[in-house]
């Protein structure tokens, strides 16, 4: 038995040797890391700098910006060390640290994703209604939000991890996961159950009831609206619908990942399925929005490509 304060590092186990193609994994990584920096501060700097742009949907979508080069810098630069490594280690301090960069990426993007979809609901179904029930302030004060529950989430949950004793220190991960953690534990496990459940049926379930309310009642002023009311919902809409449902796809992949056997799928599968949600999202976002999104279209192709 391994004591918890003995387990001073971890071993990833889902790396496997690659002999000289780690160079060309590394080289892959890296372009996916800098193209996920480069566009996600584009639209930052983009939104940041056009008065134009200071409104409450792309305020949302800059904190969603801003989540997405947290949650990569959680993930990328310990994936690049490990990808060219022989030895795949994580001291536990780090590891924990990796897990609360995770965690609170998707905590936070799930959250903001929810408010996104409430303030398309207020946009389309309360058009008239809008400037007053969704203002600069308490757009603020919904940013502030999304980003304080789920760090104080996280922090609970990392607390209550770091406290159980461990009976080893084998990750069948290519990076730290607070669930296989837990299931290292030889000590009662039953207060990190019981957080995960209370912060799954209450949180959790409030939000996905908050998306599917708003995006029913958008649907139905779709259906009996004008042809311009319906333009105007599909436009606006559509890039933050696939957003979310290529989100929710990733987030569902690392949950059947993370709490079923999947020992008897291939190891390139499992190790795809575990990074979707937190590679391909950061560099999808900001394609869906910059293409779909016409103010932000336009100012981008004038900074890349200068005034036509």
């Amino acid at each position: 038995m391994v004591n918890s304060t003995h387990v001073s590092y971890f071993i990833l186990s889902a790396f496997f040797h690659t002999g000289v193609f780690k160079y060309l994994f590394f080289t892959i990584v890296m372009c996916l890391y800098v193209c996920i920096i480069g566009a996600n501060v584009l639209l930052i700097v983009v939104i940041c700098v056009n008065r134009s742009l200071h409104e409450p949907m792309y305020l949302f979508l800059c904190s969603l910006f801003v989540n997405e080069l947290c949650g990569s810098t959680g993930l990328f630069p310990s994936l690049l060390v490990q990808v060219l490594s022989d030895i795949h280690t994580v001291s536990a301090p780090f590891c924990f640290l990796q897990v609360f960069s995770v965690y609170t990426y998707g905590n936070v993007q799930f959250y903001n994703l929810a408010i996104m979809s409430y303030d398309r609901y207020l946009a389309i179904c309360h058009p008239l209604h809008y400037n007053t029930r969704m203002t600069s302030n308490k757009a603020a004060m919904f940013i502030t939000l999304t980003w304080v529950f789920p760090f104080l989430n996280v922090v609970i949950m990392i607390s209550l991890s770091a406290s159980l004793q461990l009976c080893g220190n084998i990750i069948n991960k290519v990076y730290c996961d607070n669930f296989p953690i837990v299931k290292l534990a030889c000590s009662d496990t039953t207060v990190n159950n019981v957080d995960g459940l209370v912060y799954l049926f209450t949180v959790i379930v409030a939000l996905i009831i908050l998306t599917f309310y708003s995006y029913m009642r958008i649907l139905r002023v779709c259906f009996s609206g004008s042809k311009q009311t319906r333009q105007k919902a599909l436009s606006t809409c559509t890039p933050h619908l696939v957003s979310l449902l290529n989100f929710s796809f990733g987030a569902l992949f690392e949950i059947i990942q993370s709490r079923f056997d999947m020992s008897g799928a291939p190891n390139m599968l499992r190790i795809f399925l575990s990074l979707y949600f937190i590679t391909f999202q950061p560099l999808f976002n900001p394609l869906i929005y910059g293409l779909n999104l016409t103010k932000i279209r336009i100012i981008c192709k004038s900074l890349l490509f200068g005034k036509m």
